[in-house]
């Protein structure tokens, strides 16, 4: 194999049902130059057997005990050699071409340290449910709890190791805030294409513990505005550093089905930052709707929901 040029890694835990295709994902991609690195924490639901079908195209994997996703990451990127680095979750699956596009970005533009692209959402069966949109962000924007979907994002090798790589201390916005420290010391940009699909199903991290993100996001926010590194760059934005944090826990508490505790930190969100809640005044509405009359908000989710397959339907073809 020519020397690998991007070099992907995912961290995986008792997800045997999305596992194949994940991998599978990264397999047929059409650029040779990939390394690719399967980190186990330990599976017992048959994950193991599923990565041994794969282990002659896979360069190294592991089943053990760890201390979570991040030190999953951890463990697989100290081990890789590429100029670029992804990691798609075990749960999550790349789109055909992503790294053919991917890379010729990076080849392009030379100054950008990290790209990220668009993501499909889709259920349980891979069934598109929505489109995640996202625009050009700079650190700001990040700061103000912008969120870009992890598994479209890549980075620069020196972007990873100038960041730190993932701090084990966080384990729901990990993500966002190594893209932060990312942002800090180099470029990002936005590539507006599709280049992955996330899984949205009652189980995933993002339903089940919806409330967590919320106490990150406040983590992070503090992060922010006291650590001696950040605060030249927070000084100044400290209410729209609040509000963002406000609003990223109002949203996700309102996906997490707890309406009357969104709208608690809809409302903390827009004595701050009331331009995001303005932004965001349809799934306020819905909100609402969803605390006074669960099944009319049912009846509006299953009328969107129609709308937007309607506007999405030319996504299906590339799942």
């Amino acid at each position: 194999m020519a020397h690998p040029r991007i070099s992907v890694v995912t961290p995986s835990y008792n997800q045997a049902p999305f596992l194949e295709k994940t991998i599978q994902s990264v397999l047929t991609q059409k650029t040779p130059e990939i390394e690719y690195f399967v980190i186990d924490g330990g599976s017992t639901d048959g994950s193991i057997d599923i990565i041994r079908k794969y282990e002659s195209e896979i360069d190294h994997w592991v089943s053990e005990k760890d201390r979570g996703q991040a030190d999953g990451i951890n463990k697989g990127f100290s081990l890789a050699g590429g100029e670029i680095f992804g990691w798609i979750n075990s749960d999550d699956f790349y789109l055909k071409g992503a790294f053919e596009k991917v890379l010729a970005y990076f080849d392009a533009h030379p100054e950008v340290d990290l790209v990220y692209g668009d993501v499909l959402s889709v259920n349980q069966e891979g069934e598109l449910i929505n489109v995640m949109r996202f625009a050009d962000y700079a650190l700001r924007d990040l700061m103000a709890f912008r969120i870009i979907s992890q598994p479209a994002v890549f980075f620069r090798r020196k972007a990873w190791y100038g960041a730190g790589g993932m701090d084990l201390r966080y384990h729901f916005l990990l993500d966002h805030h190594l893209w932060l420290r990312i942002a800090a010391g180099g470029k990002i940009a936005y590539l507006p294409e599709p280049l992955a699909a996330a899984r949205f199903y009652p189980e995933a991290k993002n339903r089940a513990h919806a409330a967590d993100f919320g106490v990150e996001a406040y983590r992070i926010a503090d992060w922010l505005l006291t650590d001696p590194e950040m605060k030249p760059y927070s000084k100044g934005y400290r209410r729209v550093i609040r509000g963002g944090a406000d609003w990223l826990n109002a949203n996700y508490l309102s996906n997490g089905n707890h309406p009357w505790k969104s709208l608690k930190n809809y409302a903390k969100a827009f004595t701050k930052y009331p331009s995001r809640v303005i932004e965001d005044r349809r799934r306020v509405g819905v909100t609402l709707l969803m605390a006074i009359s669960p099944e009319k908000a049912t009846d509006v989710f299953r009328r969107e929901a129609q709308k937007r397959m309607d506007a999405f339907s030319a996504y299906r073809d590339l799942l």
